[in-house]
């Protein structure tokens, strides 16, 4: 018989969170839906499952994320998957945010982030088994006018993902981090998505333009929630899942397209890019 597993899942009131908690019950998997307040109208939502614990977290409260690591052990003896899913948006061209408003966004998509994951590792290590899944974006692996900053939280949570799953596979513990592209959540509306206050007019055309593509497409996405969802119980169950998980047809899209052009100015550089070594070492 499959092993039931549990879950600690971050941000779960609304959006991927809400999902992926409705899916990993329906699989047979334990739940700690961590939200951080009015944790009575989550448990109504998900209709008081029998596999449900609802927890009050604030991310950015590394108090209450030790807390609930250990209830959780305690209630159901192992933390098997963390999937850091809670953070938000910020649009604006990078010129035109605060130093208060992207302080604001990185204090939750990157150091909330390793707050949680702090207070959830001492556990897996001392199992010597669990999976970290950690939810970036397709910002995460491309940046794009009008998200320099929030792409920026996404690139750190790329490189503290990848070193993780080097630092953690001898202990038979598993890293990922997820990037999903555009799917139809709230992200986009007032819920979860902040915009700078300061707009520059020079910018109109970039990062501008981006502000005004948001609003029209917000509810219109490509990508399926639920199908997220059930990519996310797949990856949990796979004996060697990947560290990498780009989710939609558009992350592909933009992540090809990174990569050629990428590719294509290493061609067009590469006399400079190999003319800085030292001359013992080229001569080798």
């Amino acid at each position: 018989m499959k092993k039931r597993k549990t879950w600690i899942i971050t941000g779960a009131s609304r959006g991927f969170g809400l999902e992926i908690s409705k899916a990993v019950m329906a699989s047979g998997d334990n739940v700690v839906a961590a939200v951080r307040s009015k944790p009575e109208e989550l448990a109504a939502k998900l209709d008081h499952h029998p596999k449900l614990h609802v927890a009050i977290l604030d991310i950015n409260e590394e108090a209450q994320a030790i807390k609930v690591a250990a209830e959780t052990v305690e209630r159901f003896g192992s933390i098997d998957v963390l999937a850091n899913n809670a953070g938000f948006g910020l649009l604006g061209g990078v010129e035109e945010i605060s130093d208060h408003e992207a302080r604001r966004v990185y204090e939750t998509n990157v150091f909330g982030l390793l707050k949680v994951t702090r207070a959830v590792l001492p556990h897996m290590r001392r199992q010597r088994s669990g999976h970290v899944i950690n939810f970036s974006s397709v910002g995460g692996l491309t940046g794009s006018a009008g998200w320099g900053i929030y792409c920026s939280t996404k690139f750190a949570v790329e490189g503290v993902t990848e070193a993780l799953a080097k630092e953690l596979a001898p202990l038979g513990i598993f890293a990922t981090t997820v990037e999903p592209g555009y799917f139809r959540t709230n992200f986009l509306d007032g819920a979860s998505l902040l915009r700078a206050e300061k707009v520059i007019e020079d910018y109109a055309e970039t990062a501008g333009a981006m502000r005004e593509i948001a609003t029209k497409v917000s509810y219109h996405q490509p990508g399926d929630p639920v199908k997220l969802a059930s990519a996310i119980v797949r990856l949990a169950a796979s004996p060697k899942p990947p560290v990498h998980l780009p989710l939609g047809t558009d992350t592909l899209k933009y992540y090809r397209e990174k990569t050629e052009a990428f590719n294509k100015e290493i061609a067009e550089w590469h006399d400079v890019i190999t003319s800085t070594d030292h001359d013992d070492v080229a001569a080798h």
